[in-house]
């Protein structure tokens, strides 16, 4: 006699999301609406039948429990390939800048912040793109804030910081003085990049306790929006402890896969933790290394110049190397010969993709191993045709769309006819590239990233709503090794599930504004907004 199963979800659409045949990569299968199921069941945190009400009724025991979905749409769960777990949880914490829409927005959102009792002044996620001013904030804004106490606006891609007076004269000692924006009197704007920001990072470090405040939070937060599974990005932080410690204890709500910086790679050794080792719960990912930065803050390396350049910049106007092509060289030499492990590494500009696919092309088994160009923003027609040969993954952002429109910050920053090429979602898929979704926290909402990808304005950039949410589920997946336990509602999967109160295919022009009722992890429910 079959067990009866410990929950079943009926009057439901049940949307799998798996593929028909084999999924080179993972995205592969129809693009039209898929046919629902009408129920789904649970037994010991696995998915035990996928069937029509009728069939999955005869699971139903006498403490079974019952969710009546009432007619709303059934999903797995969102993996995230791309977050940064305890930067969201700043977020969250401190002013949250995200959706101001004025420079003079920005600073009362952090004079909002002076109330508290922290020693920092923290704001977190601007965007000047989208601001009448068109300008980063400068010392000379957030002085305004506070005259004693640090102040530091964070903006939306964490390559670019702004800082008052009082923090940049605590940290300047500490920055690289080519990362410190100056004036046409050589002094100092405020603004700073690249390695000037990884020294306010190093100043804003969170203790053990801090970090699980930010992590719990974000978790939450995600468990709200139906992710289930997280990439996360860790350095020299003390969130990989966290996990393993909300794990231990049963409090943790979400799967985590730890992509480690290469600053880590010898502990890794060390310690022989290795890719794709760990629990149900927390892997070991990827070793994670740059080559540049971002093009919000023209520092992703591209063949030509940016359009906007300032009137008195510095170099040839392409951007800059974070971690140079030797460099990242001997790096993925030594995580792959002596260590065997998967490579993600961030490639905003056409420069920074050939060089990384490049060292990539070198390595051993890269046609098993499943390497990650983070980003791919400016991935070109050859470089696509080479990420397909090998297997490399475009583990990529859909939700940066929303910088694509006429009049964008890539029309800004690229021109028209670059901006028209950017985040090709469409030719990757088209050309065999694994194509794997993630948010970069900006922001993370897998529903806002599906629909931008839906409603992309350029065809190459353009997915249907299937491939987008595959994307978004079995396509991460895949790219971490999970897509025989994640991403698919089938049998013998974990019941990672995500319930939407409206179907993506009935309305895709407005994804968005779709709210998730219910999430599930590992058959347990963590987020209920029925």
């Amino acid at each position: 006699m079959t067990d009866a199963a410990d929950t079943i979800l009926v009057n439901a659409r049940v949307y799998s999301l798996e593929a028909d045949g084999d999924a080179e990569g993972a995205n592969a299968g129809e693009a039209a609406e898929p046919e629902p199921a009408e129920a789904l069941a649970i037994r010991n945190g696995k998915i035990v039948r996928v069937d029509r009400e009728y069939e999955v009724r005869f699971l139903e025991g006498v403490e079974t429990d019952v969710i009546d979905c009432d007619g709303r749409v059934v999903l797995p769960g969102f993996v995230d390939a791309h977050t940064h777990m305890e930067n969201l949880g700043q977020y969250l914490v401190h002013a949250d800048l995200s959706s101001v829409d004025s420079l003079e927005a920005a600073v009362g959102a952090l004079e909002a912040q002076a109330d508290t009792d922290r020693e920092w002044i923290l704001g977190f996620g601007y965007d000047e793109s989208e601001w009448a001013e068109n300008r980063y904030l400068r010392a000379s804004d957030l002085d305004s804030v506070s005259e004693d106490r640090p102040v530091v606006a964070m903006r939306v891609d964490m390559h670019n910081a702004s800082l008052n007076s009082v923090a940049l004269e605590r940290l300047r000692e500490r920055m690289p003085s080519g990362d410190v924006e100056t004036d046409a009197n050589g002094e100092p704007t405020g603004v700073v990049v690249e390695e000037a920001t990884e020294a306010v990072w190093d100043a804003l470090e969170a203790d053990y306790a801090d970090t699980r405040d930010l992590v719990t939070a974000a978790i939450d937060y995600a468990n709200t929006l139906g992710v289930t599974c997280v990439h996360d990005k860790v350095r020299e932080s003390h969130a990989p402890r966290v996990y393993r410690d909300l794990e231990a204890a049963g409090e943790l709500t979400c799967r985590v896969r730890l992509d480690y910086w290469s600053d880590h790679l010898e502990s890794l050794l060390d310690a022989g933790l290795v890719t794709n080792g760990g629990s149900e719960f927390v892997q070991v990912g990827a070793v994670k290394s740059f080559t540049d930065g971002t093009i919000g803050s023209r520092t992703a390396k591209l063949f030509e110049p940016y359009e906007d350049l300032p009137a008195d910049h510095d170099g040839d106007g392409r951007g800059q190397w974070v971690v140079d092509p030797d460099e990242l060289a001997a790096i993925a030499g030594r995580a792959t010969k002596d260590g065997d492990y998967q490579l993600t590494v961030h490639a905003i500009g056409d420069e920074a993709a050939e060089e990384t696919i490049s060292v990539f092309e070198a390595t051993p088994n890269v046609d098993e191993a499943r390497h990650r160009v983070e980003h791919a923003e400016m991935a070109s027609d050859d470089h696509l045709e080479r990420m397909a040969e090998s297997g490399i993954v475009a583990s990529v952002q859909p939700n940066f769309l929303q910088w694509a429109e006429d009049g964008g910050l890539y029309d800004q920053r690229l021109g028209e006819g670059r901006r028209r090429e950017v985040d090709r979602f469409g030719s990757m898929l088209e050309g065999g590239v694994p194509l794997a979704f993630g948010s970069d926290c900006m922001p993370l909402d897998p529903l806002f990233g599906v629909h931008c990808a839906v409603n992309a304005p350029a065809d190459a950039q353009r997915l249907s709503v299937t491939e987008a949410l595959r994307a978004y589920t079995i396509g991460a997946a895949y790219a971490g090794f999970d897509e025989d336990r994640l991403g698919t509602l089938e049998v013998g999967k974990a019941a990672d599930i995500a319930v939407l109160e409206a179907s993506p295919w009935d309305q895709p022009d407005a994804i968005d504004e779709i709210d998730v009722a219910l999430t599930l992890v590992d058959g347990e429910i963590v987020y209920d907004d029925r």
